[in-house]
């Protein structure tokens, strides 16, 4: 009984182990198909999840930060100053001018203003030492006397105290609060401003920064006795509004320091050293301290808007027959018509009759028999004297040609009687008529400009020229049915176009 009871237990025992074996590997295989339905990961899977996971939270971060970087340009650029190129919004409504003047040679110098000043334009003031007597609607700036200076020290023997007052016109100008200046530009009352071409060298730089712009002496020894790093105050000098407050701060301290200098325009250099701000030079504002005859230095004009001239009592009219005044006032038709161009040079040659022309336009053209290079013509005849007055060239602060002795090499000069705008052909058409010179006898065997009795330049106004690189205009002889006429065309270069000899 017994050993049946034991039998019947282990035959129930084994097929209940062998089904409970078959649903424990049922289970492991399950699970193993279907990891993912488990509660538990293992270490494989985890990890990988876990670098997922990771690299998505980095994905997020470095989006945000892509976000936040790009709002961080974004308020960057609208901050950060504009750029050179649009910043050329200067006028001549942002610009002051203050005018050093000399009561007594107030009736003379007032006829150079006149030339240039435009009422209801130009702003500025003219700072005297005295009271003159004034009329109406004469054309000039507002008239103002200049502050006592008697308390400063001046111990210059061959100066003037005038130039502790006149030192002082841009402060004084200043203090007079005038509204939305960006440039006060400083010049003497024999001073001629090519307004336009001021704002043009103006607006090149930023108003808003430390400027002082003007340019040195044609005197090598000026320069060495004053500074290449001064600009001549008759050759005018602009000072940006910021440097003018930042000047008017320490002038009267400044002017006491230098009891001993010369003239104004190294007192203002002096305290501009003291506040660390260099020169910027701009070659087109001129002194000329010189005498004679300009027509070597106009007729070369460097590759750079005219801006000024100055010291026009000491020089010869730069058209002859005419009075200083006329002569300019002449000289400003041209201005009108194209200001960006006046006195810029064209070289060209005839070659069928072996010529060199030089075209100063608005002013003069030269005729030589010969070839004279470029490099020749753009160097300035020396038909003026030294401000110590020899006819020494190393005395000069720039290169110069010798007027030349051989009488068949001396150029015909044709000058600027009169000009019209075609208005369609859209182009200026200027006359240059022959200077009435006895011509020297020439022994060369070939033709001779003294047949042409006046010259035709035709171009077209270039505004804009100043905005693009520096480059001298070209000109081409073009063909004539009048043998005492030249026609000659000036304009940009074309594409592979030189002053071929």
């Amino acid at each position: 009984m017994l050993q049946t009871s034991s039998r019947s237990i282990i035959s129930w025992f084994i097929p209940t182990m062998i089904m409970l074996y078959i649903l424990y590997s049922s289970n492991l295989i399950f699970h193993n198909h279907h990891p993912d339905c488990s509660t538990h990961l293992d270490a494989a899977t985890a990890q990988h999840l876990q670098m997922t996971n990771t690299s998505s939270i980095t994905t997020i971060h470095r989006e945000e930060e892509e976000e936040e970087r790009k709002e961080k340009e974004k308020d960057l650029i609208i901050r950060l100053p504009p750029d050179l190129s649009e910043r050329q919004d200067t006028g001549l409504k942002h610009i002051v001018f203050g005018i050093a003047a000399s009561s007594k040679l107030w009736e003379i110098r007032k006829e150079y203003i006149k030339i240039w000043w435009r009422p209801n334009e130009t702003r500025g003031v003219v700072w005297l030492d005295k009271k003159v007597r004034t009329r109406r609607n004469e054309g000039l700036p507002e008239i103002r006397i200049s502050g006592d200076t008697t308390d400063f020290p001046y111990t210059n023997p061959e100066g003037d105290r005038s130039a502790l007052r006149i030192s002082r016109v841009v402060t004084e100008t200043l203090k007079l609060g005038m509204k939305d200046v960006r440039w006060f530009v400083m010049g003497d009352d024999d001073t001629v401003f090519v307004v336009n071409n001021v704002v043009r060298i103006l607006s090149k730089y930023d108003h808003r920064h430390f400027y002082y712009v003007g340019s040195s002496s044609e005197s090598h020894v000026q320069n060495m006795h004053f500074s290449y790093s001064m600009a001549f105050g008759g050759g005018g000098f602009a000072i940006s509004y910021p440097l003018a407050k930042e000047l008017a701060k320490i002038q009267d301290r400044c002017i006491r320091r230098y009891p001993g200098l010369y003239g104004s325009d190294d007192r203002i250099q002096a305290c501009m050293a003291e506040l660390g701000v260099p020169l910027t030079k701009e070659v087109g504002f001129h002194q000329y301290d010189v005498y004679g005859d300009l027509l070597g230095l106009l007729g070369s004009h460097p590759v750079t808007p005219l801006v000024t001239l100055h010291h026009l009592d000491l020089v010869q009219p730069i058209f002859p027959k005419m009075s200083r005044v006329q002569a300019l006032r002449h000289l400003m038709g041209s201005v009108k018509m194209d200001s960006a161009s006046i006195m810029q040079q064209s070289i060209c040659y005839d070659k069928s009759r072996y010529w060199s022309i030089s075209v100063s336009w608005g002013y003069v053209v030269q005729v030589f028999r010969g070839v004279l290079s470029p490099r020749e013509l753009e160097m300035p005849s020396r038909t003026f004297l030294n401000w110590y007055k020899r006819a020494d060239y190393t005395w000069y602060s720039f290169n110069t040609r010798p007027v030349t002795k051989n009488p068949c090499q001396k150029p015909f000069i044709f000058y600027i009687t009169k000009s019209r705008y075609d208005r369609g052909r859209k182009q200026i058409v200027g006359t240059y008529s022959r200077a009435k010179l006895k011509s020297p006898y020439c022994r060369w065997k070939m033709d001779t400009p003294e047949r042409i009795d006046s010259i035709i330049v035709v171009k077209r106004p270039d505004p804009l020229r100043w905005q693009k690189s520096p480059r001298r205009d070209c000109c081409r002889v073009l063909p004539s049915r009048r043998r005492s006429t030249m026609f000659i065309w000036v304009g940009n270069c074309r594409e592979g176009e030189v002053s071929e000899i």
